[in-house]
């Protein structure tokens, strides 16, 4: 009879132990031990790369004088801005204007709740017409005593009474029409006009609310004489002149200006250390007031920054490198870069200074 030898009569201890056999066979063979006499000799190893194609341009990285430019932010604003608000207390009964409407000068922008004055107005014409009534009667009174005066006819106390009676009557008279005067420009208070040819900027209230004095209703501005203003470091506005030409960068327009130093404010904020500066900014289509733009200012002195060309660049992705050059061949370097000064671009790691690399290696990408 046939006998058959169970799995289960095989020692267990023999899969652990193949497996460290073979553990052990593959760190000898790695050490060099078993599988052969060649063997890596301790030291460097010269990496490949790739051969120096025809037409390569290289460069020599050095340091350069760069300037230390800073940008500050701004807002746009008109030169001539106005906000409108009542004189007084009253309802607004009409708003004629709307933001982003143009209007000229003396154009109505607002009416007001206007009875009240009104009626002073009323009581103070009638004043003045039932003084100059009086004026008139003293005045025919104060030539009959002077006519009956030369012929001996009145007295001296008549004819002084009727004298001092025309002159009070007079100065009544014109009492009533000042105030007569007064209640009329006080009712036209009450409509609020443009005082220059403007651009709604904001609609501040709304018709029923109440008007009260130094509370605008809406604001005024003109479009076609625009500042950018900012606030930049009190240290950093020392050099900076009327009329000088700074750079202004308008991010919403993808374009950067040349504008003229046309205010200095010469006070300095004690808790942020600023100083306001306005720049006069050019015609642009499509430049409104209330957008920000950012003030290039170089601050403190010139720094020293290892510069390359912009095109020695070779981006891969969000990476970027550069070409070093070692004897004939180019090896790849990762490196990292600040600030753009026009074709040139600031290395920030990287590089270093005498190294050679390819100038033109992102146009050969």
């Amino acid at each position: 009879m046939t006998e058959y030898t169970s799995e289960s009569n095989r020692p267990k201890w023999l899969i652990p132990a193949a497996a460290i056999t073979v553990l052990l066979l593959v760190i000898l063979f790695a050490l060099g031990i078993v599988g052969g006499d060649s063997k890596t000799e301790p030291g460097n190893t010269a990496l490949t790369g790739d051969s120096l194609p025809s037409g390569a341009q290289t460069l020599i990285v050095g340091k350069q004088a760069a300037d230390n430019g800073l940008s500050w932010q701004g807002v746009v604003r008109s030169r001539l801005a106005a906000k409108i608000a009542p004189k007084l207390n009253a309802r607004i009964t009409e708003i004629a204007v709307n933001p982003g409407d143009k209007v000229k000068k003396g154009d109505v922008i607002a009416r007001l709740d206007d009875r009240d004055l009104r009626a002073a107005y009323n009581a103070a014409l009638s004043a003045h017409t039932a003084a100059q009534a009086q004026a008139a009667q003293a005045s025919a009174d104060e030539r009959r005593m002077v006519d009956m005066y030369e012929k001996e006819a009145a007295t001296k106390q008549n004819y002084d009474a009727a004298l001092a009676q025309a002159k009070a009557a007079r100065a009544i008279a014109s009492q009533a029409a000042s105030a007569a005067q007064q209640s009329k420009v006080m009712l036209g208070e009450n409509v609020l006009i443009a005082p220059f040819d403007a651009v709604v900027g904001e609609r501040l209230q709304e018709p029923g609310d109440m008007g009260l004095p130094n509370q605008p209703i809406v604001t005024l501005y003109k479009p076609n004489d625009l500042r950018l203003e900012a606030s930049i470091a009190s240290h950093c506005a020392v050099p900076i002149k009327l009329g000088m030409m700074v750079n202004v960068r308008l991010d919403s327009l993808h374009q950067t200006v040349k504008a003229a130093v046309d205010e200095i404010v010469p006070e300095i904020d004690p808790q942020t250390r600023t100083q306001d500066i306005k720049v006069k900014l050019p015609k642009i289509e499509g430049l409104q007031q209330g957008q920000f733009g950012w003030l290039e200012l170089a601050c403190d002195a010139e720094q020293q920054a290892l510069m390359i060309p912009a095109t020695a660049v070779v981006h891969y992705g969000q990476l970027q490198a550069v070409k070093v050059v070692e004897g004939q061949r180019l090896m790849t370097r990762h490196i990292r870069t600040g600030k753009k000064y026009a074709e040139q671009v600031e290395v920030l790691s990287g590089l270093h200074e005498g190294e050679t690399i390819l100038s033109n290696a992102g146009l050969l990408q």
